[in-house]
């Protein structure tokens, strides 16, 4: 088990005593297009983007990378240690089990998942999120069960005792892979708050899946002459729509 380097980022003002850290899962064996967070967008890779991103929370203590041991994911981590970015290298399909190391690792009391694939993914809605786990006292705080933003939008925030105990869940592959189907599916079994949009933009797609969607966001970003990072998922969304039309 990796252990945790003694190091605190400490750009984040903390408006609670609650330890917060944010895990984004990362990795660079996707089939549908390898390597893809470490292509570049808006001139920095694809994984920096992200994390530069995430780091005008208001509320996260920590930021980890939470990738596997793979001989792929190498570049991966390298670009970790050349930024100074925390990275836990653990299980390529079983990321269920890289949440409960990490959670073991750090000890937050609460756990906020992103994926390193969402380069327009917002801070303010990470903070809404958190806001909303904070006063509602569930379990699970969740923007896609059901979807209403765009694809890459998507946060979980986790009580950390529901990755603890029991010990010894039950997962098929697919809960293994993807972490939060399993709670889902027992949503009965955990208290679960889904927050929505005031009007469904389910359909809209702000993640990198294929090469073509890297284009686009390069292209429009390029075309509106885009330098600030933390702009928001809104302002990209109008950006993309006024280019389809």
């Amino acid at each position: 088990m990796n252990r945790a380097p003694n190091i605190h980022l400490m750009f984040s003002v903390k408006k609670t005593k609650k330890k917060i850290i944010l895990i984004i899962c990362a990795r660079c064996s996707s089939k549908r297009f390898p390597n893809k967070v470490l292509k570049k967008i808006n001139g920095k890779e694809l994984l920096l983007q992200v994390y530069n991103r995430v780091k005008y929370s208001k509320y996260i203590n920590r930021i980890v990378v939470a990738t596997s041991k793979k001989k792929s994911d190498d570049d991966l981590n390298k670009l970790c240690k050349k930024n100074n970015i925390e990275c836990y290298r653990g299980s390529l399909n079983n990321v269920f089990l890289r949440f409960r190391n990490i959670i073991k690792i750090y000890d937050p009391d609460i756990v906020v998942r992103i994926s390193a694939d969402s380069p327009f993914i917002d801070s303010k809605l990470i903070d809404k999120s958190i806001r909303l786990f904070l006063t509602k006292r569930v379990d699970i705080v969740t923007n896609i069960f059901k979807r209403t933003y765009p694809k890459g939008q998507s946060i979980e925030v986790f009580n950390k005792q529901i990755f603890l105990k029991p010990k010894n869940l039950k997962l098929n592959s697919f809960e293994k892979e993807h972490v939060s189907p399993f709670f889902y599916k027992n949503k009965k079994k955990y208290k679960i708050y889904n927050f929505e949009s005031k009007k469904n933009l389910s359909k809209y797609n702000l993640t990198v899946d294929f090469k073509n969607d890297l284009i686009l966001f390069n292209k429009i970003i390029k075309k509106n002459k885009i330098k600030r990072i933390n702009y928001s998922y809104k302002n990209i969304l109008k950006l993309i729509t006024k280019d389809e039309n």
